[in-house]
């Protein structure tokens, strides 16, 4: 099996994460268009996090976000950061289409659910050394 392993000048890693975000009081308020924004929103600014987005999907009240990152990223500033930016810039962007169905400055529920997707194997551990005998 092969992996895809990230290295940093004396690590060797493979951290993925899957997000999801749930819509303040879990109105159907996203669209395809909201999420290719949210999308666009997020590519912005994941270069200053050390991560990479590698996936964003969902449905009517809730996206998924895959992403890569490194061990120095500091996860919950970067969801806090993914909340708020999206959050305000949806807002801005769809007001008057939204004002019926969100009120406040509210656009996400308060929680998140992160989840690792990675996990150490023996085979991990296997290419790992044959990539320090190299």
């Amino acid at each position: 099996m092969e992996y895809d392993l990230d290295s940093g000048a004396h690590s060797m890693y493979s951290l993925h994460y899957h997000l999801i975000l749930t819509t303040k009081y879990r109105r159907g308020v996203l669209t395809e268009e909201r999420t290719q924004f949210i999308h666009q929103v997020i590519s912005g600014f994941t270069d200053n996090y050390g991560v990479e987005l590698t996936n964003l999907d969902g449905e009517d009240d809730h996206v998924h976000i895959l992403f890569r990152a490194k061990p120095t990223t500091d996860l919950v500033k970067f969801i806090n950061t993914v909340k708020g930016a999206t959050a305000r810039r949806i807002r801005n962007e769809y007001a008057d289409e939204l004002k019926t169905e969100l009120w406040g400055d509210s656009f996400w529920n308060d929680s998140y659910c992160l989840i690792s997707t990675g996990q150490v194997s023996l085979d991990v551990l296997k290419q790992y050394v044959e990539d320090q005998r190299e």
